[in-house]
């Protein structure tokens, strides 16, 4: 086995929770600049995460006692990490912020579904939220918590609020190839959309230049409603469009969970992203990574 550098041991620790799709796209980002650790529930992904440059760590946000190892391992933390399923608080993040001890610097990746539907309005950071489904609550009762401890401990947190993420592995293509109905023009909703690549890039900037206490959206500069995204997406891959139907017909046909997304409408506002973070993106609207595929 081939032993770690001292080099490697000389860089500042960094700890992320939750080391999913956009975790994995982060870590090239964080290779000769820190020593990461990955937070894992799944032993078997040990492998693939050493493979890519971490240090896996396993344990369970379900399960506090396994999380004793986390206190004091490192002064940096990326919280990448979804709520449990259920509930309306976040017992994930309550368990993490137990157990971590002494931290300098968090970032803490949320979602745009704190706001609830905003009629269509352009939305900045500043806007109260008004969470309408269980899945937002527990994303705000995880931000309280966050700040709250952050207030008490004197760790710097930024927030990113996070809409659709997307990529060429992540596109509706599924919803198109079974014909799944979209709204019509007037009752559709305005959605929001990051590349993971994008998303992976903002949050290393929001680690190294985000301002305490500070939240930020992590969107790109789209402004497309749901049924013309999925329209561009079936172009561009050369498949029917969705049909599109007046919003109480397709209540009946589409699931509770897909009826919410299609009932929550806003426009994301990146001024603060760019001008603060200092973001360039790669895929600036959909459009734009959608022609690159194409190509």
């Amino acid at each position: 086995m081939t032993m770690p550098s001292r080099s490697a041991f000389a860089r500042p620790r960094l700890l992320i929770i939750g080391c999913g799709d956009v975790g994995m796209r982060l870590l090239p980002l964080l290779a000769g600049r820190f020593r990461v650790f990955a937070l894992t529930s799944q032993p078997e992904r040990c492998s693939e995460l050493r493979a890519a440059g971490a240090v896996p760590v396993v344990a369970d946000l379900d399960q506090p006692a396994t999380l004793a190892r986390l206190r004091n391992l490192a002064p940096w933390v990326l919280h990448l990490a979804p709520p449990q399923p259920d509930g309306d608080t976040d017992r994930r993040t309550r368990h993490l912020v137990a157990a971590l001890g002494a931290v300098r610097r968090i970032v803490y990746v949320s979602t745009s579904g704190v706001y609830g539907d905003c009629g269509g309005a352009l939305v900045k950071e500043y806007r109260p939220v008004a969470p309408k489904n269980g899945r937002a609550r527990r994303r705000v009762d995880a931000e309280r918590i966050l700040r709250a401890w952050a207030l008490v401990t004197g760790a710097m947190l930024s927030i990113l609020r996070v809409p659709g993420i997307y990529a060429a592995d992540r596109l509706p293509l599924r919803r198109l190839e079974q014909g799944t109905p979209a709204l019509r023009f007037e009752d559709d909703v305005y959605t929001n959309h990051i590349h993971a690549d994008d998303l992976a890039r903002i949050v290393l900037q929001a680690l190294t230049r985000g301002r305490s206490g500070r939240v930020y959206h992590a969107v790109d500069d789209t402004r497309m409603k749901m049924a013309d995204y999925f329209d561009a997406v079936a172009d561009a891959f050369g498949m029917p469009r969705s049909p599109r139907l007046p919003r109480a017909e397709l209540a009946q046909l589409v699931s509770p969970v897909l009826l919410s997304y299609m009932s929550e409408s806003r426009q994301l506002d990146n001024t603060r992203l760019r001008r603060e973070l200092r973001v360039r993106l790669q895929y600036p609207d959909v459009a734009t990574a959608l022609a690159r595929l194409r190509r």
